[in-house]
């Protein structure tokens, strides 16, 4: 029960972060467009434009993988696929970015990443026990007779046969077990 709460922080977790870094990006971006900074020679428009795309894709990056979260937050489900796989790419971005952020920004950036990252690998593995268990056909449908054969006569006297009380034949609870034929008694 531990998997919605942290779905649900996730999710807000990177849609702030893909809104943060969007912004972050672009706000840079202008700064280099305004001052007509150069960075060995390349041209500042370049630059400026390079660093917004970069923002937004990024952002985007982190507003589908936010989106992933949201939906298992509400499905109540792990994620398989395509969504999985972007959760993992998101753990090991936030792992890059933590490092980097170790050198170049400080320990509190460093300490940001980790606890993302943390909560994107507790999402990811964290489930549910009744979702892995094989679920009982008697406690779908309520409990089952418990009462004798499956040829013993109903309450209306008929028998029960295969292919009574399910749609494609049979028992709903599968095919009967097999058992040796019974000896002849001799007299």
């Amino acid at each position: 029960m531990v998997r919605r709460p942290v779905a649900w922080i996730v999710a807000v977790v990177l849609f702030a972060e893909a809104f943060g870094f969007a912004a972050l990006n672009w706000f840079l971006g202008e700064v280099v467009h305004r001052q007509k900074m150069s960075l060995a020679g390349l041209d500042s428009n370049v630059m400026s434009t390079s660093s917004k795309a970069g923002g937004v894709l990024f952002g985007l990056y982190f507003a589908v993988c936010g989106l992933v979260a949201l939906l298992v937050a509400l499905r109540g489900r792990r994620p398989a696929g395509i969504g999985r796989i972007l959760l993992i790419s998101a753990a090991v971005v936030h792992g890059l970015l933590g490092a980097f952020a170790w050198g170049l920004v400080g320990w509190t950036a460093f300490l940001f990443m980790v606890v993302v990252l943390g909560l994107i690998v507790l999402l990811l593995m964290t489930y549910d026990r009744a979702e892995d268990q094989p679920v009982d056909a008697g406690t779908q449908d309520g409990p089952r007779d418990a009462g004798g054969p499956a040829s013993a006569p109903g309450p209306a006297g008929e028998g029960k046969g295969a292919g009574d009380g399910h749609p494609f034949g049979g028992s709903p609870a599968g095919p009967a077990p097999l058992t040796p034929p019974a000896e002849p008694s001799t007299p």
